[in-house]
This record gives structure tokens, sequence and C-alpha cells, in this order.
């Protein structure tokens, strides 16, 4: 089967060809509704998706069976749940058409394809680390998540992917998350991909509720083509704190796509991206803050910075606010350019080399972003990907006992 297909049908029609119940008709409505996800569509105008599209997939749909237990991790393989530690309730409901208004296709058409939704519900404040792993090549995967954390609680969750079995394949992806009141929801995303594994289109929505926080990092290493698409809506006093790194090389294309939507008075945003870009990968940064009637006294900021390494390298950045009141504090920005050569100069002045001046140089822009993570395991893992992708090896001590080394998927 082929994705582009489905650019001309009909929602029935959709579904009749590719088996699909009823109930993926709503879901099915509102992907046929929106552009379809090619050059021509706004989401998806930097994510060269024709080649991907037009390949014939075998598509699988997961068969969910019973959940061992596992003292650390929820551990999901091609779509389906086969452990998870105490503590976390996991629970099978129908798929539903998803939340109305996201701007992202995709969003819809992984609702309408996946099997019923995994719902996570962490029974109290919890570290939940999602172990992703993709092993059928040459095939179409959708599945889709759902967290509910509960009021007054802190929950960390730390996804990671492994797929270097999973050649050719498409993934689509995604999380529906809600952050309940006066609640914290820690969200951290560290992938991995390379030029010959899976490409995966990850598409979420998360509901901010009163006073609830949100903070969400995503590492993004590698060479291989993956896009991510996040709506998050801010209630009264509700915070958001976005950061992004994408780290590309040979002819990736990787980044963000963004809503970040201020309904309540008093909410606050923060998001910051950093791209690393070398040979002739492609960054993107498309991100909106919308501030609507109902959110005076918002603070929304938004910063995007990237490198560029060589000279095929490309970001497309593209900031944007949408406001339709007065009384709030808004900025945005955008920086694009190479090493600063005057910082170069001054490294090479005391007796380092160009390479190893320049390599200083992109590790100390990665790390304002990485080293904010406050778990110390977590930090020391995303350092060791990031590393191993940009030097081909890396310089921290491996976390054995902490991760297993054999999960690591790492690129040459």
């Amino acid at each position: 089967m082929k994705l582009a297909t489905l650019r001309d049908r009909t929602p029935e029609q959709i579904a009749g060809e590719w088996g699909l119940k009823s109930e993926s008709i709503p879901a099915l409505e509102a992907f046929c509704a929106l552009p379809f996800p090619d050059k021509k569509s706004e989401t998806y105008r930097y994510a060269d998706t024709k080649e991907i599209f037009d390949t014939d997939l075998t598509y699988i749909v997961p068969q969910q069976g019973k959940v061992a237990s596992d003292p650390r991790r929820v551990v999901i393989v091609d779509g389906v749940v086969v452990s998870a530690p105490k503590g976390v309730t996991v629970a099978l409901e129908e798929a539903d058409a998803g939340t109305k208004g996201h701007f992202d296709s995709l969003y819809y058409l992984s609702h309408s394809l996946s099997a019923p939704t995994i719902v996570l519900r962490p029974t109290e404040a919890a570290t939940l680390e999602i172990y992703h792993r993709y092993t059928k090549p040459d095939s179409l995967l959708a599945y889709r998540i759902r967290i509910e954390t509960d009021a007054n609680t802190s929950v960390q969750v730390y996804e990671s992917f492994f797929d270097a079995q999973a050649t050719g394949s498409v993934i689509l992806y995604g999380i529906d998350a809600r952050v309940a009141r006066d609640a914290t929801l820690h969200w951290i995303k560290n992938q991995t991909l390379g030029s010959t594994h899976s490409r995966v289109f990850v598409s979420h929505h998360v509901k901010v509720e009163e006073n609830g926080t949100l903070d969400m990092s995503t590492y993004d290493f590698g060479s291989g083509q993956g896009l991510a698409t996040v709506e998050v809506v801010l209630d009264a006093h509700a915070t958001s704190t976005l950061h992004h790194l994408v780290y590309a090389t040979e002819q990736a294309r990787r980044g963000t796509v963004s809503r970040v939507i201020h309904r309540g008075h008093h909410s606050h945003s923060d998001q910051v991206a950093k791209n690393i870009l070398r040979h002739n990968a492609r960054g993107i940064f498309d991100a909106l803050i919308k501030v609507e009637h109902s959110a005076p006294k918002t603070i929304a900021h938004q910063n995007n910075q990237a490198v560029l390494l060589d000279e095929g390298a490309y970001m497309a950045s593209k900031p944007q606010l949408e406001i339709y009141i007065d009384d709030l504090e808004a900025s945005h920005g955008s920086t694009t350019g190479q090493l600063d050569p005057q910082a170069l100069f001054y490294l090479r002045s005391r007796g380092i080399g160009e390479e190893e001046a320049k390599k200083m140089l992109i590790l100390a822009f990665a790390n304002t972003l990485i080293d904010r993570i406050e778990d110390k395991v977590l930090r020391e893992w995303i350092h060791y990907n990031f590393e191993a992708v940009y030097y081909g090896q890396s310089h921290v001590e491996c976390l054995e006992t902490c991760h297993g080394c054999e999960e690591n998927a790492l690129l040459n």
C-alpha cells in the first residue's frame, strides 16, 4: 500500500480499501479536510515526503496481547505493549478521532489507522520510561498513546527509539496527553535516526489544564528522515516550556512544527530550538504562538538558532505570532549562520587545532539544551548519543547498568 493513494480518496473509500472500521470515519474526515502532507501543505512543505509516500509498504495492524511486568520501563515493540512496570496502569481503549482543530493531517491519519489506543496512567508521581522498538522493514505502522496525569502530581516521561531493523518503514505515531490541574509533566524525547532506518512522523497534542506545567525537551540526531508536530493548549495560569535540539547530517530532513495556543489568562510559554546542520541536511522549525481573546496577561517567547557547518546545509525557520489582544508580553526571533569566526580565532590562538576548536564550539552550543536535564542518568545518556553521532564514538562512559547497551541503536 502507498500513502500517496490517499490523496484523492473519500473517507469511505479509504476505510474500504484499507479494511478500517466505521469508527475510523470521523478521523478520516478530518484527515481529508486538511491539505495532503506534501510540499503544497504548510506543515510538510520542507519535509520531502513525496518519495516516502510513493513507496509501497506493508500495512501492519498491532495485535495487543498480555503485558508482562518490567521493573523500569514500558516497552512497545511494533506498536504492541509487551511490558510495563508496576505503578503504571496500561489499558486499551477504542481509537478515537483525536482532538478537533489539530493542524496536522497525519495526526488524524494515525488516529484512523491505529489499533486501540494505548492508555498509560501513572498511579502516582513517577518516572515513566517508554522504549519504542521497530523490527519490521518496509512496513507502515500506526499507533497512538494517551497519557493521563492526576492533579497535583509530577510525572516524568522519557522516550527513546530503537529501529535499526526497520529499514524503509514509515511510522505514524503520537501521544495525546492531559496535564491535570496543578500537575507537572516533564517529557524528554531522545531519537537517533540513520539514513537506512525507518522514517518517523510524530504528531502530539497536549492539553495543559489550570496551573499545570509542561516541560518538553526533544533531541533529534542523525541522518534519517523524521518530523515532529506538536500542539499545546494552555488554560489559565498554565505553563509550557519547549526545547528542541537537532543535529542533522547527510540528506536528513529533521525538525519540529508546533502550535502553542494560549486560551487561558496568565498563561506562559517559552520555546527554544537549536539546530546543527552539516552536509546537505535540512533543519525545520515552523512554530506558531497563538494568543486568543480569552488569554490576557499572557507571556510568550520563542527563539530559533541554527549553525550551518557546510554550504549545502539549509535551515527552514518560520517563527510566528498570532495575537488577538494587547495586554500581553510576546517575542519571537530566529538566527542562522556559521560558527563565530572570532571565537574560532580565540581558540586557535591558544594552540587548539581548527577541527578541535569547531568541535568545542558545537558541543558548547548543544550542551546548553542537554545540560538542562536534571536527571544525571538521562543527561549523560543524551550526551552519549549526541557525541556518538557527532564523533562516531562517545567520550561519555557507557551507562550499561542504567539503560543497556544492547538496545542502543547508534549510527556509524
